[in-house]
Protein backbone atom coordinates (compact mmCIF):
# COMPACT_ATOMS: atom_id res chain seq x y z
CA UNK A 1 0.00 0.00 0.00
CA UNK A 2 1.35 3.38 -1.10
CA UNK A 3 1.82 5.82 2.04
CA UNK A 4 0.10 9.20 2.02
CA UNK A 5 1.67 12.35 2.56
CA UNK A 6 0.31 14.99 4.49
CA UNK A 7 1.07 18.86 4.46
CA UNK A 8 -0.73 21.86 6.49
CA UNK A 9 -2.26 23.88 4.45
CA UNK A 10 -3.56 27.42 6.04
CA UNK A 11 -6.84 29.61 4.70
CA UNK A 12 -6.81 32.96 6.04
CA UNK A 13 -9.69 35.03 5.12
CA UNK A 14 -11.87 38.35 6.37
CA UNK A 15 -14.97 36.83 5.26
CA UNK A 16 -16.07 33.21 5.63
CA UNK A 17 -13.66 31.16 3.91
CA UNK A 18 -16.16 29.49 1.74
CA UNK A 19 -14.43 30.55 -1.18
CA UNK A 20 -10.77 29.76 -0.16
CA UNK A 21 -11.98 26.30 1.22
CA UNK A 22 -13.72 25.61 -2.08
CA UNK A 23 -10.68 26.57 -4.37
CA UNK A 24 -7.98 25.31 -2.07
CA UNK A 25 -9.80 21.79 -2.18
CA UNK A 26 -10.70 21.85 -6.15
CA UNK A 27 -6.66 22.19 -6.52
CA UNK A 28 -5.90 19.13 -3.37
CA UNK A 29 -8.22 17.30 -5.19
CA UNK A 30 -5.45 16.99 -8.13
CA UNK A 31 -3.08 15.08 -6.07
CA UNK A 32 -4.60 12.12 -4.94
CA UNK A 33 -1.18 10.89 -3.19
CA UNK A 34 -1.20 13.79 -0.76
CA UNK A 35 -3.71 15.15 1.97
CA UNK A 36 -4.39 18.78 2.94
CA UNK A 37 -4.46 19.09 6.73
CA UNK A 38 -6.61 22.29 6.82
CA UNK A 39 -6.13 24.76 9.07
CA UNK A 40 -9.38 27.42 8.43
CA UNK A 41 -9.16 30.76 10.17
CA UNK A 42 -12.55 32.88 8.99
CA UNK A 43 -13.31 36.75 9.89
CA UNK A 44 -9.90 37.65 10.41
CA UNK A 45 -10.32 41.44 10.71
CA UNK A 46 -7.58 43.05 13.37
CA UNK A 47 -4.15 42.80 14.07
CA UNK A 48 -5.06 40.92 17.10
CA UNK A 49 -6.72 38.08 15.05
CA UNK A 50 -3.79 38.16 12.79
CA UNK A 51 -1.34 37.62 15.22
CA UNK A 52 -2.80 34.39 16.53
CA UNK A 53 -3.19 33.24 13.11
CA UNK A 54 0.59 33.64 12.40
CA UNK A 55 1.20 32.32 16.12
CA UNK A 56 -0.37 29.07 14.55
CA UNK A 57 1.23 29.02 11.23
CA UNK A 58 4.81 29.37 12.87
CA UNK A 59 3.65 26.05 15.37
CA UNK A 60 2.52 23.84 11.84
CA UNK A 61 4.41 25.10 8.53
CA UNK A 62 2.94 25.07 5.23
CA UNK A 63 0.82 26.59 2.13
CA UNK A 64 -0.85 30.01 2.87
CA UNK A 65 -3.90 31.07 0.94
CA UNK A 66 -5.52 34.32 1.22
CA UNK A 67 -8.31 36.37 0.75
CA UNK A 68 -7.87 39.36 3.03
CA UNK A 69 -8.30 42.38 0.95
CA UNK A 70 -7.19 45.21 3.90
CA UNK A 71 -3.86 45.51 2.25
CA UNK A 72 -2.10 45.72 5.95
CA UNK A 73 -2.87 42.86 7.43
CA UNK A 74 -2.36 41.20 3.81
CA UNK A 75 1.07 42.76 4.03
CA UNK A 76 1.89 41.86 7.35
CA UNK A 77 0.89 38.19 6.74
CA UNK A 78 2.80 37.83 3.70
CA UNK A 79 5.82 39.10 5.43
CA UNK A 80 5.60 36.70 8.39
CA UNK A 81 4.97 34.30 5.36
CA UNK A 82 8.41 34.70 4.00
CA UNK A 83 10.36 35.33 7.19
CA UNK A 84 9.13 31.72 8.39
CA UNK A 85 10.11 30.45 4.66
CA UNK A 86 6.16 29.55 4.12
CA UNK A 87 4.55 29.78 0.17
CA UNK A 88 1.83 32.26 0.37
CA UNK A 89 -1.07 33.74 -1.94
CA UNK A 90 -3.44 36.18 -1.96
CA UNK A 91 -5.76 33.91 -4.03
CA UNK A 92 -8.58 36.93 -5.17
CA UNK A 93 -5.15 39.35 -6.36
CA UNK A 94 -5.15 37.77 -9.95
CA UNK A 95 -8.49 38.35 -10.45
CA UNK A 96 -9.25 41.78 -8.64
CA UNK A 97 -6.11 42.80 -11.40
CA UNK A 98 -8.10 41.49 -14.29
CA UNK A 99 -11.06 43.38 -13.27
CA UNK A 100 -8.92 46.59 -12.51
CA UNK A 101 -7.13 46.59 -15.95
CA UNK A 102 -10.60 46.28 -17.80
CA UNK A 103 -13.13 48.25 -16.00
CA UNK A 104 -10.92 51.09 -15.01
CA UNK A 105 -12.38 51.78 -11.95
CA UNK A 106 -10.70 51.47 -8.44
CA UNK A 107 -11.66 48.86 -5.96
CA UNK A 108 -13.72 49.38 -3.10
CA UNK A 109 -12.53 47.36 -0.53
CA UNK A 110 -15.34 45.58 1.96
CA UNK A 111 -14.37 42.33 3.84
CA UNK A 112 -17.00 39.68 3.14
CA UNK A 113 -18.91 41.86 0.49
CA UNK A 114 -20.11 39.04 -1.28
CA UNK A 115 -22.35 38.27 2.07
CA UNK A 116 -24.00 41.45 2.35
CA UNK A 117 -27.93 40.66 2.70
CA UNK A 118 -29.25 41.78 -0.97
CA UNK A 119 -31.86 40.76 -2.94
CA UNK A 120 -30.11 37.43 -4.21
CA UNK A 121 -29.72 36.93 -0.16
CA UNK A 122 -32.78 36.71 0.41
CA UNK A 123 -34.11 34.84 -2.64
CA UNK A 124 -31.41 31.98 -1.73
CA UNK A 125 -33.38 32.02 1.98
CA UNK A 126 -36.74 32.08 0.07
CA UNK A 127 -35.62 28.94 -1.90
CA UNK A 128 -34.33 27.07 0.88
CA UNK A 129 -37.56 27.25 2.76
CA UNK A 130 -39.53 26.20 0.18
CA UNK A 131 -36.71 23.59 -0.70
CA UNK A 132 -37.49 22.41 3.07
CA UNK A 133 -41.21 22.30 2.90
CA UNK A 134 -41.16 20.67 -0.17
CA UNK A 135 -38.61 17.53 0.88
CA UNK A 136 -39.83 14.17 0.14
CA UNK A 137 -43.24 14.62 -1.28
CA UNK A 138 -43.70 16.60 2.03
CA UNK A 139 -46.28 19.40 0.17
CA UNK A 140 -47.55 19.41 -3.49
CA UNK A 141 -50.35 21.24 -3.56
CA UNK A 142 -47.97 24.67 -4.75
CA UNK A 143 -45.12 22.23 -6.68
CA UNK A 144 -46.19 24.84 -9.72
CA UNK A 145 -44.12 27.64 -7.41
CA UNK A 146 -41.23 25.51 -7.80
CA UNK A 147 -38.09 26.19 -10.47
CA UNK A 148 -36.93 22.50 -10.64
CA UNK A 149 -38.97 18.88 -9.91
CA UNK A 150 -36.97 16.31 -8.81
CA UNK A 151 -38.17 12.59 -8.91
CA UNK A 152 -36.95 9.08 -8.44
CA UNK A 153 -36.94 5.97 -6.20
CA UNK A 154 -35.53 6.19 -2.75
CA UNK A 155 -31.63 6.59 -2.44
CA UNK A 156 -31.61 8.98 -5.83
CA UNK A 157 -29.89 11.91 -3.54
CA UNK A 158 -32.71 13.66 -3.79
CA UNK A 159 -32.55 15.58 -0.94
CA UNK A 160 -28.80 16.97 -0.76
CA UNK A 161 -29.41 17.68 -4.86
CA UNK A 162 -32.60 19.63 -3.74
CA UNK A 163 -30.83 21.61 -1.11
CA UNK A 164 -27.55 22.56 -3.05
CA UNK A 165 -29.77 24.15 -5.32
CA UNK A 166 -31.59 25.89 -3.08
CA UNK A 167 -28.42 27.35 -1.69
CA UNK A 168 -27.82 28.74 -5.41
CA UNK A 169 -31.68 30.55 -5.35
CA UNK A 170 -33.18 27.60 -6.88
CA UNK A 171 -36.75 26.60 -5.56
CA UNK A 172 -36.37 22.96 -5.93
CA UNK A 173 -38.81 20.10 -4.44
CA UNK A 174 -38.36 16.53 -4.81
CA UNK A 175 -40.92 13.67 -5.01
CA UNK A 176 -40.67 10.14 -4.59
CA UNK A 177 -41.32 7.12 -6.39
CA UNK A 178 -42.78 4.41 -3.96
CA UNK A 179 -43.50 0.97 -5.41
CA UNK A 180 -47.78 0.93 -5.50
CA UNK A 181 -48.03 4.31 -4.52
CA UNK A 182 -48.88 6.75 -7.35
CA UNK A 183 -47.19 9.94 -7.99
CA UNK A 184 -49.38 13.37 -6.62
CA UNK A 185 -51.64 14.05 -9.21
CA UNK A 186 -50.40 17.61 -9.24
CA UNK A 187 -47.24 16.50 -11.32
CA UNK A 188 -49.35 15.55 -14.32
CA UNK A 189 -50.44 19.30 -14.32
CA UNK A 190 -47.01 21.00 -14.09
CA UNK A 191 -46.04 23.02 -16.78
CA UNK A 192 -43.41 26.14 -15.54
CA UNK A 193 -41.20 23.64 -12.95
CA UNK A 194 -38.16 21.76 -15.14
CA UNK A 195 -39.20 18.22 -14.38
CA UNK A 196 -36.02 16.03 -14.21
CA UNK A 197 -35.58 12.35 -13.31
CA UNK A 198 -32.82 10.76 -11.16
CA UNK A 199 -31.41 7.24 -11.78
CA UNK A 200 -28.75 5.41 -10.66
CA UNK A 201 -27.24 1.31 -10.93
CA UNK A 202 -29.24 -0.72 -9.20
CA UNK A 203 -25.51 -1.95 -7.49
CA UNK A 204 -25.43 1.81 -5.67
CA UNK A 205 -29.50 1.95 -4.80
CA UNK A 206 -28.96 -1.21 -2.97
CA UNK A 207 -25.60 -0.70 -1.23
CA UNK A 208 -26.91 3.06 0.21
CA UNK A 209 -29.96 1.52 1.24
CA UNK A 210 -28.28 -1.19 2.95
CA UNK A 211 -26.09 1.57 4.79
CA UNK A 212 -29.31 3.21 5.33
CA UNK A 213 -31.10 0.44 7.04
CA UNK A 214 -27.73 -0.53 9.49
CA UNK A 215 -27.90 3.07 10.62
CA UNK A 216 -31.93 2.67 11.73
CA UNK A 217 -32.21 1.62 15.88
CA UNK A 218 -35.43 -0.13 15.33
CA UNK A 219 -35.49 -3.12 13.02
CA UNK A 220 -37.33 -2.26 9.69
CA UNK A 221 -38.57 -4.97 6.72
CA UNK A 222 -35.85 -4.59 4.11
CA UNK A 223 -36.35 -7.77 1.76
CA UNK A 224 -38.02 -5.43 -0.91
CA UNK A 225 -36.03 -2.51 -0.06
CA UNK A 226 -32.49 -3.82 -0.48
CA UNK A 227 -33.45 -6.65 -2.89
CA UNK A 228 -31.52 -6.29 -6.31
CA UNK A 229 -33.98 -7.54 -8.21
CA UNK A 230 -37.43 -5.44 -6.62
CA UNK A 231 -34.31 -2.64 -7.16
CA UNK A 232 -33.96 -3.06 -10.27
CA UNK A 233 -37.74 -3.25 -11.36
CA UNK A 234 -37.94 0.10 -9.09
CA UNK A 235 -35.60 1.62 -11.35
CA UNK A 236 -37.03 0.13 -14.65
CA UNK A 237 -40.60 1.50 -14.02
CA UNK A 238 -39.12 5.47 -13.03
CA UNK A 239 -37.13 4.94 -16.64
CA UNK A 240 -40.56 4.04 -18.29
CA UNK A 241 -42.18 6.85 -17.10
CA UNK A 242 -39.37 9.31 -17.34
CA UNK A 243 -39.58 7.90 -20.90
CA UNK A 244 -43.38 8.62 -21.15
CA UNK A 245 -43.70 11.74 -19.80
CA UNK A 246 -40.13 13.42 -21.57
CA UNK A 247 -38.64 14.15 -18.71
CA UNK A 248 -34.62 15.08 -18.94
CA UNK A 249 -33.02 11.99 -16.83
CA UNK A 250 -29.53 11.89 -15.07
CA UNK A 251 -27.90 8.97 -13.30
CA UNK A 252 -26.46 9.98 -10.38
CA UNK A 253 -24.33 6.71 -9.70
CA UNK A 254 -20.67 8.47 -10.39
CA UNK A 255 -22.19 12.18 -9.80
CA UNK A 256 -21.13 14.19 -6.97
CA UNK A 257 -23.96 16.58 -6.11
CA UNK A 258 -22.13 19.11 -6.92
CA UNK A 259 -21.96 18.03 -10.36
CA UNK A 260 -25.52 16.66 -10.42
CA UNK A 261 -26.75 20.13 -9.46
CA UNK A 262 -24.86 21.72 -12.20
CA UNK A 263 -26.45 19.32 -14.94
CA UNK A 264 -29.70 20.59 -13.52
CA UNK A 265 -28.23 24.30 -13.85
CA UNK A 266 -27.62 23.94 -17.58
CA UNK A 267 -31.04 22.01 -18.46
CA UNK A 268 -33.12 24.81 -16.27
CA UNK A 269 -31.70 27.28 -18.39
CA UNK A 270 -32.40 25.88 -21.59
CA UNK A 271 -35.62 25.10 -20.04
CA UNK A 272 -36.43 28.85 -19.38
CA UNK A 273 -34.82 29.54 -22.88
CA UNK A 274 -37.63 27.74 -24.41
CA UNK A 275 -40.26 29.16 -22.02
CA UNK A 276 -39.85 32.18 -23.18
CA UNK A 277 -39.83 31.60 -27.01
CA UNK A 278 -43.29 30.14 -26.07
CA UNK A 279 -44.44 33.01 -25.02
Amino acid sequence: MATRSFFHLHLVSDSTGETLITVARAVAAQYPGVSALEHVYPMVRTERQLEQVLAEIETAPGIVLHTLVEEQLAARLEQSCREAGCPSMPVLAPITHLFHAYLGVEILVRPGAQHTLNADYFRRIDALNYTMVHDDGQQSTDLDEADVVLIGVSRTSKTPTSIYLANRGIKTANVPMVPGIPLPPEVETLRRPLIVGLIASPERIVQIRENRVLSLSQRHDQTAYTDRVAVSEELAESRRLFARKGWPVIDVTRRSIEETAAAISGLLRDHRRAKIVET
